[in-house]
């Protein structure tokens, strides 16, 4: 990065930026390991007319951004890459509580998990609320004397956005509790179906049938029998296998239905085999 090249980028900015006849200053500092530059500009143009900044930290991004791709310039990987033993005060509490809910937010299910982790950290919460409602639209974050807003911290802690995060999570958890529920019914049926059609010839959780196959569940389900091969109702351990790209939720949600259709199948077959078998009787006794 030569004096040259750093000239050259600035007064694309500027002109991208649309700052233009006006004085400014750019200057090159030498204090980090990484190439950088400050510019200061005068708002008032040679014209004695201001120049708006309307919308200028969202053009300062978008335009910094296509200057960096154009040039092959690295592009910061957000505050993770921010030296944090340079930071002043209030910067320096400041990425602290980021951190801090950085690090929190993976065990954090709802507001209240996030406020006993932050407390160990010395983070307190508060909230703001819509006039003299108990409606939240805000919150803060204090440390060390100093409070921010969660989007002043960085946008993705604004309130809207946390509490649809946790919102979310309380939709997945539930979700996924519906979802165990229903495969353990389910599993409770196969068997159920499975002993009605089969018998238990090899003692508990049928797995001494003869010439039978079975699967392992993870957690206390355990084995489940597989009908045999030349069994009118099919299914193999391939159809119970996660598919390439399944999320867990849409595996067992698809294995739910499929030993919910067997166990419907079994039972009908048990119930044509008793058919059949009540027939064979009565035509001996004929």
């Amino acid at each position: 990065m030569t004096d040259a090249l750093m000239t050259l980028i600035a007064q694309e900015y500027m002109q991208r930026m649309e700052i233009t006849d006006t004085q400014y200053l750019l200057v090159r500092h030498l204090d980090q390991p990484h190439p950088h530059c400050h510019l200061v500009y005068n708002r008032v143009g040679n014209n004695g007319q201001t120049i708006s900044d309307k919308n200028i930290k969202i053009r300062n991004a978008k335009v910094c951004r296509a200057l960096t791709e154009k040039y092959g310039l690295h592009l910061a990987p957000g505050k993770e890459s921010v030296r944090r033993e340079r930071l002043r005060e209030p910067d320096k509490t400041k990425y602290e509580i980021y951190d801090a809910i950085k690090t929190s937010l993976p065990n954090c299910g709802n507001w209240k998990d996030l406020e006993l982790r932050l407390k160990e950290r010395g983070i307190a919460i508060r909230y703001k609320y819509c006039g003299s409602t108990n409606q939240k639209q805000g919150v803060l974050f204090s440390k060390n004397g100093f409070e921010f807003s969660g989007s002043k911290i960085d946008r993705q802690f604004s309130y809207s956005k946390l509490n649809r995060r946790f919102t979310q999570a309380q939709q997945q958890t539930q979700y996924r509790a519906t979802l165990a529920r229903g495969f353990h019914t389910a599993i409770g049926n196969y068997r159920s179906a499975f002993i009605g059609l089969f018998g238990n010839t090899g003692g508990s959780g049928n797995k001494g049938l003869i010439n039978a196959d079975s699967i392992n569940f993870d957690g206390n389900i355990g084995a489940l029998t597989l009908p045999p091969n030349d069994s009118s109702v099919g299914l193999s351990a391939a159809q119970l296998q996660r598919k390439p790209g399944e999320s867990p939720e849409e595996h067992i949600a698809r294995i739910t239905a499929l030993l919910n259709t067997v166990a419907e199948a079994m039972a009908i077959a048990a119930m044509e085999q008793k058919r059949r078998l009540r027939e064979r009787k009565t035509k001996m006794k004929l």
